[in-house]
């Protein structure tokens, strides 16, 4: 595989604006792209890794980190992947390592990949895809975890052979694992609201907002990521009925990625690309001209990395930061309310923390999404006593409430 990876090709010139104001030059590293999944079995998470005892503890770590500029060409510029790392670690019982070492064999085989001297690294054009195995994981002993007797470790990094990806990066995942796995909240009792103008008397207000606007404009929602990196196994409607993927041999995703990088690549570039060409919606420009009219306040609190609130003018507080257990939001004095539009489990402590500030909390979602022509429920999980549910979309509700309230002014 060629890198740079071309992306989006022939740039017009509102794009290279766009990239030049939102991605290249930006407040933060926009051009980048990275996320984390670590999936443990354990007892706590029992439902949907499959635990049963003690013996159970077979994990799967995935961080891919991209890199994203300018590339010229013969005519206008495109938007290229320069920078690819993609890491995998697997751990399980020995049998189960050995039958996954044997099938990386077999992709790297049949993807044409050459074998550097030494035996653990292999080479494939611009690519390069290092392999090591464990008896006793390092980052397991540097914080005295132990494993069940008889599981191994297999790591997997697969990156552009211009890429060393340097200590905290290599260390981010590990980080993250340390944090322990994710405890859904128990639902309170909300009171169910037909639309938002309850919020007439609870100006101003600030807004959270989550994937919901993104997927109004065009983007895959999370569970598109889930589906290219087979972080579950995808059976089931449900989203919460899906089950992680943590056995080796039932993982497809090295396979995919030795074989063919070219075609696994364009799945992995395909949230960066939807966010780039994705443009504000309706229900973001509504929140424009709330913010104009002095209703809404404060910076947009988000955890999205589409820039669709900063394209459509407002100020972003941006929170997807591993490293912070409380993320940092910048609270105005006087807000009576927070609106959280289209985000189920993701930030729950921004909630918590206006709950403490003593606003009310107004939850903006339809509580589930259209497949296939068929409405597939998504509770929310978030919601507690005394908060506030409109089971609407950002597209109806909040240019909804900008009309409302410019009535009630005359």
């Amino acid at each position: 595989m060629d890198i740079p990876y071309i992306v989006i090709d022939q740039l017009t010139p509102d794009q290279q604006q766009v990239w030049k104001t939102y991605f290249g030059d930006a407040d933060r590293p926009r051009y980048i792209e990275e996320g984390i999944w670590r999936r443990t079995q354990e007892k706590a998470t029992a439902e949907q890794s499959g635990w049963t005892t003690a013996d159970d503890a077979r994990r799967r770590i995935i961080h891919y980190r991209y890199r994203y500029g300018l590339v010229p060409t013969t005519a206008a510029p495109a938007i290229g992947l320069t920078d690819l790392y993609l890491y995998h670690s697997a751990t399980a019982p020995a049998d189960e390592i050995d039958a996954h070492h044997d099938a990386l064999w077999d992709s790297l085989a049949t993807g044409g990949w050459k074998e550097a001297p030494g035996g653990f690294l292999w080479t494939r054009r611009d690519l390069k895809c290092r392999i090591t195995e464990h008896d006793v994981h390092p980052q397991d002993a540097a914080a005295g975890r132990t494993l069940p007797v008889g599981y191994r470790s297999l790591d997997v990094q697969i990156a552009s052979v211009s890429y060393a990806p340097p200590p905290s990066v290599r260390q981010l995942p590990w980080n993250v694992l340390s944090t322990g796995v994710r405890c859904k909240d128990r639902p309170g009792t909300p009171t169910r609201v037909p639309d938002l103008s309850v919020l007439a008397d609870l100006l101003p207000f600030q807004v959270e907002i989550g994937c919901g606007t993104s997927v109004e404009a065009g983007i895959p929602p999370l569970h598109r990521l889930h589906e290219i990196y087979r972080v579950t196994d995808r059976q089931g409607h449900e989203p919460r009925e899906h089950r992680f993927t943590l056995s080796p041999t039932a993982d497809t995703l090295l396979h995919e990625v030795l074989t063919d990088p070219e075609e696994k690549t364009a799945e992995f570039v395909e949230m960066f690309r939807a966010c780039f060409l994705a443009e504000p919606t309706p229900a973001m420009w509504a929140l424009k001209e709330l913010m104009d009219a002095g209703h809404l306040v404060g910076p947009v609190i988000t955890n999205n990395f589409d820039v669709l609130a900063a394209r459509a003018g407002l100020d972003e507080c941006f929170m997807r930061r591993y490293d912070q257990a409380v993320p940092d939001v910048e609270w105005v004095d006087g807000a009576k309310a927070l609106l959280v539009v289209g985000l189920h489990a993701d930030r729950r402590k921004v909630q918590a923390r206006a709950r403490a500030r003593g606003m009310q909390v107004v939850y903006l979602d339809p509580e589930g999404f259209w497949r296939d022509g068929q409405f597939m429920p998504y509770p929310l999980e978030g919601p507690q006593d005394g908060d506030l549910v409109c089971r609407a979309t950002a597209a109806e509700a909040l240019p909804a409430l900008v009309n409302l309230l410019k009535q009630q002014a005359g």
